[in-house]
């Protein structure tokens, strides 16, 4: 069974529009006998998301998408405004105790625009956690895109290095950035012997959300939908069937 690695609930502010108990539902409608929570920067969701999962027989996993300031927590300037992204599950206990210490000090020493870690703390808990990749805005898909091929396999190697269980993330919107990202996230896995993983990135349950989802987008960036050039993401970041994700990856079963 297809398990859901990489989702956004409400608790993702003026991004993510699923309401916990729909997207359980909506789960358990599907078959799926597990799911991830990975809100942005914050586990304000986990319990409601844990206790609503145990209660419909669906195995909760707990994690966060997490920004990563790559100039150290405390930096603040015009050139920290725009963090990577790393998608974190916690295998157990130890790993939910780092995740709740890195979620914390990300709002207390390192907020700036969001909530930021940074590889020191990154170090000092990273046992128990589960890594993947990320996003087109994680740091590896973003070196690939910028042509920096070189150095997204040493940030993998460092990731392998300090997570043990890391994963290159494969994520298939219709963005044009993501063909070459992906293209080359398997050369680096192959290369690097780094497993892939395949999620979709879920922002609402159903792909019929997606207007809506539009709207609050446009809260989030103070548009409007008149607008035409508003931020656009889309009506494939829903919750897919396991038979929809395995339409999307029929090279990588």
């Amino acid at each position: 069974m297809f398990t859901h690695l990489h989702v956004h609930t409400e608790y993702s502010l003026l991004d993510g529009m699923c309401p916990i108990e729909r997207l359980i539902s909506r789960a358990k409608e599907l078959g799926m006998n597990a799911l991830a929570i990975t809100d942005h920067g914050t586990m304000h969701g986990v319990v409601d998301f844990y206790l609503a999962a145990k209660e419909a027989g669906v195995k909760p996993i707990i994690g966060c998408e997490v920004y990563i300031a790559p100039r150290g927590r405390r930096s603040r300037t015009a050139k920290d405004r725009n963090p990577y992204h790393l998608t974190l599950l916690a295998k157990n206990a130890t790993g939910y105790r780092n995740l709740v210490q890195l979620t914390t000090k990300a709002h207390l020493e390192g907020f700036y625009y969001k909530p930021r870690v940074d590889r020191q703390i990154l170090e000092e808990h990273h046992d128990g956690l589960i890594a993947l990749s990320g996003c087109p805005q994680g740091e590896i898909p973003r070196l690939i895109s910028e042509g920096r091929s070189e150095e997204a396999r040493n940030a993998a190697l460092r990731y392998k290095a300090l997570f043990g269980d890391f994963y290159l993330e494969l994520q298939r919107h219709p963005l044009e950035e993501l063909e070459q990202i992906n293209r080359e996230l398997m050369a680096i896995g192959q290369e690097l012997d780094i497993p892939l993983v395949a999620t979709n990135d879920t922002h609402f349950v159903n792909k019929e959300d997606a207007f809506s989802h539009e709207l609050l987008l446009c809260i989030q960036t103070n548009t409007t939908v008149y607008d035409e050039k508003r931020l656009k993401i889309g009506d494939t970041f829903y919750l897919r069937s396991e038979e929809e994700m395995a339409e999307l990856f029929p090279d990588l079963p």
